[in-house]
């Protein structure tokens, strides 16, 4: 996979997907927000603006207020990867976003999700 694409990639092209996946196993558009908060930091007026200027990847995580100090509670395989071993700094991010909500898809209780 070409790395550069997917950094490039504007977050708000994704987002979508990320709310029909949970959207089709009866999760929330509100759930999928929780978890990109709590990754991140960002808040919701703050995503609004991320989605409506049509920000990438690598400004999305770069700009990030606060990464979740526990991120390295994510851990497993997403796309044949095991997250805790991506090397890539922002690749190992953009796969914790995939692992969580895939784990919400999945069916997964939020406080298990969100790592508490």
């Amino acid at each position: 996979m070409n790395n550069t694409k997917v950094f490039k990639m504007p977050f708000a092209s994704v987002y979508p997907h990320y709310i029909n996946k949970a959207e089709k196993k009866g999760r929330t558009k509100a759930e999928v927000d929780e978890i990109i908060f709590w990754l991140t930091g960002y808040n919701q007026q703050a995503l609004q603006d991320i989605i409506d200027t049509k920000i990438d990847f690598e400004t999305f995580f770069a700009q990030a207020p606060q990464m979740n100090p526990n991120v390295s509670k994510i851990t497993g395989v997403i796309c044949g990867y095991r997250v805790e071993e991506i090397e890539d700094e922002l690749m190992q991010k953009i796969r914790y976003l995939d692992k969580l909500i895939d784990e919400l898809a999945k069916g997964k209780a939020m406080e298990k999700i969100l790592r508490k």
